[in-house]
């Protein structure tokens, strides 16, 4: 069996064990370990979970996510619904700032705009109204407040991406020019890759990570005492 013969059926019985995702709903194509996902879930959450799915498996290099989001049935949620939903569940999460994040609902889909002081906040929006009826899809604007950098932060990103339990951090360099940081080196994983990326954000004042970081699946670690 070929390597995308057996990445494409890794890919499909991990969809099958995966108890959010209805398997027999979504074709899976592989090619040069690029991974397509397609066919048609009746929520959004259910589009995130599969691509969350095909993310940790080791030997993805990319993934192209083309599922659709189809409704067995209207279900009465209109777009001014889903706005109203949106913007009462943003307004009840403590972790996002109040009056700063615009809704925009057009034929079901989110666009977030606005400012926020920090990345998580930016992602908690994005994953709190993504979750509600009627959602099929969520496009997140948000910027964040420019705060003052570190002298340190190259440093100090450093440190905690080899803090990481999720992976090793032995090929992975970071570079800082003003607020960007910008990761380069190599992963195993996409959810490696991912979790480099989500440890230079929480570095105080960065404002865009540049992921340059490679996967291939073959790494494999050196050993530090």
């Amino acid at each position: 069996m070929s390597g995308d013969m057996q990445l494409k059926k890794h890919v499909e019985d991990e969809l099958s064990w995966e108890p959010g995702v209805d398997a027999a709903a979504i074709g899976v194509a592989v090619h040069d370990a690029i991974v397509t996902l397609s066919g048609h879930v009746t929520n959004f959450r259910e589009k995130r979970a599969a691509e969350q799915v095909v993310m940790r498996i080791r030997g993805v290099k990319a993934l192209a996510n083309e599922i659709e989001v189809k409704f067995l049935a209207d279900g009465g949620h209109t777009d001014e619904d889903i706005a109203r939903a949106a913007a009462s569940i943003l307004n009840w999460n403590s972790s996002i700032p109040k009056d700063r994040i615009k809704i925009k609902v057009t034929h079901g889909r989110i666009t977030l705009e606005g400012a926020v002081d920090w990345n998580y906040q930016r992602m908690a929006a994005e994953m709190l109204v993504e979750e509600l009826m009627g959602v099929k899809g969520v496009t997140n604007l948000l910027a964040l407040k420019t705060m003052p950098m570190r002298a340190d932060v190259k440093a100090h990103i450093e440190a905690a991406l080899k803090r990481n339990a999720e992976f090793d951090a032995q090929g992975i360099q970071a570079t800082v020019l003003g607020h960007k940081v910008i990761l380069t080196g190599m992963a195993a994983s996409m959810t490696e890759r991912v979790a480099a990326e989500r440890a230079a954000w929480r570095a105080v004042g960065v404002d865009l990570v540049v992921n340059n970081i490679e996967i291939n699946p073959n790494l494999v670690y050196r050993n530090v005492a």
